[in-house]
């Protein structure tokens, strides 16, 4: 059956579900499949439970074709590649921006402010959470509708590949690469394939005539990726190039040093005001971002909010008020302790980044720095160099009280505590509950530090 028969089909009924708990009346069920589980077989009770349909790849879960049931079964060569298949004529139906986000470290966080800003002016469809996989990416353009002005989709990926599969199934008409950095180089081998496949975003655009990109412009790996017939909106944190980039800068409290909770100021280029005669004035901006490496997500937002003509207070207005959710960038007031939290993930570039930043933060008077950090997972054979440099680092910043937990950090070289598991260290807190410090909480999720907040 060809995309536009199976489209119309997917357009008589009531959406499309891969979850055989979650049985809409008069839906469709698709039956994936996992290292662990195979949706085929669940696919007549899926029909039990109120789907009118079932898309399989599995022959023999299909009935004879004298059963009754037969009609209810849709055989397809893959199922995966069919919910993308839909996904992007779904998508063909709606002509509006589609903006894509990837990249190693930042791009949930761009992500939300690139929404927030939109949502000012705009009716915007989003990522929700980190749906940012060859599922989750056709399950959001799914939820395109007729009310939708624009769409934000976020693009994850562990393996070569993976954006060029994710931009053809979405067909994004810009996009933003936040960074390239050493992670999951246990799927892509090495740190040239993480640039390679992040820039696979860039390869789509190009071969778009309206392709357009939000270009990092101090990031020189993403600056030597752009394909010239791509138009770039180029932002930076460089004075000497704020003449034709969106420039932006942290403002220091009066004692010179970065707060807590970022703070900068940002500006059009000069040239563009130079050309309407418009005020040079810079726009300030009061976040609830912890981590000055978060302008450069900032400047992406304010970058598209720009590009899409969103109003400068309303720029500020929606950053300003934006709050970071889910253990990343969040600073947590306890009855004993400030923490930093940012346990949702962890790589070599962003576990750098934030110890930088953590380190050149002032702390409240009688309160000293204590840092608590988990694994970097899926590094492959650079894992134990990579964790040594954390050390290294750990030990150039001059923080003493620090706590290391997992695998692999306990195999560094380092005096520094260490502990096997978060449970351990949960063990620990019941008995000796750190008391008057800043606590920065940053490593993978899997190594679970999230589960640490409410001991502190």
């Amino acid at each position: 059956m060809d995309i536009n028969k199976l489209y119309h089909i997917y357009r008589q009924h009531n959406g499309i579900t891969t979850d055989s708990r979650d049985c809409p009346e008069g839906s469709i069920f698709l039956a994936l499949k996992g290292d662990s589980f195979d949706g085929n077989k669940f696919a007549a009770q899926a029909l039990q439970k109120g789907c009118s349909l079932a898309i399989v790849d599995e022959p023999q879960v299909v009935p004879h074709p004298m059963s009754p049931d037969f009609r209810q079964y849709i055989l397809v060569e893959d199922c995966l590649q069919t919910l993308k298949d839909i996904a992007r004529e779904h998508r063909r139906q709606f002509d509006i921006p589609v903006i894509a986000i990837t990249g190693t470290n930042g791009k949930t966080t761009t992500k939300e402010l690139v929404r927030a800003v939109l949502s000012e002016k705009y009716s915007v469809l989003a990522t929700e959470g980190n749906l940012n996989n060859d599922i989750g990416v056709p399950k959001t353009l799914l939820r395109l509708n007729s009310s939708h002005q624009i769409a934000i989709i976020e693009m994850g990926a562990s393996h070569p590949g993976d954006i060029k599969t994710l931009a053809e199934t979405a067909e994004p008409t810009c996009g933003i690469i936040t960074n390239v950095g050493r992670a999951h180089l246990q799927g892509f081998g090495s740190f040239e394939g993480v640039v390679k496949t992040k820039g696979e975003l860039y390869d789509y655009l190009a071969t778009r005539e309206d392709g357009l990109i939000f270009l990092n412009a101090d990031n020189d790996t993403l600056v030597d990726m752009v394909p010239d017939s791509l138009w770039v909106t180029p932002y930076s944190t460089d004075p000497d190039k704020q003449y034709e980039c969106i420039s932006g800068e942290i403002i220091c409290d009066d004692n010179g040093q970065p707060s807590p909770f970022l703070r900068m100021r940002w500006r059009k280029p000069l040239m563009e005001l130079e050309d309407t005669g418009a005020s040079q004035k810079w726009h300030k901006v009061q976040t609830q971002l912890i981590g000055d490496y978060n302008i450069d997500n900032l400047l992406a937002a304010i970058a598209v909010g720009i590009n899409f003509s969103v109003d400068r207070k309303q720029i500020c207005h929606a950053l300003e008020n934006y709050a970071p959710t889910n253990s990343r960038s969040q600073l947590m007031n306890t009855d004993g302790n400030r923490l930093i939290v940012d346990a949702y993930n962890a790589n070599p570039s962003s576990m750098m980044a934030a110890l930088q930043n953590f380190a050149r933060l002032t702390t409240l008077e009688g309160e000293t720095k204590m840092a608590i950090l988990g694994d970097m997972r899926e590094l492959g054979d650079d894992s134990r160099d990579e964790h040594q440099k954390i050390v290294d680092l750990l030990l150039a910043t001059g923080l003493e009280d620090v706590w290391l937990v997992g695998s692999e950090f306990a195999a560094t070289n380092t005096s520094f505590r260490k502990f096997q598991s978060v449970e351990e260290v949960k063990e620990t807190l019941q008995k000796q509950k750190p008391t008057r410090k800043l606590i920065l909480l940053k490593g993978s999720n899997a190594t679970k530090l999230y589960q640490l907040p409410s001991m502190l």
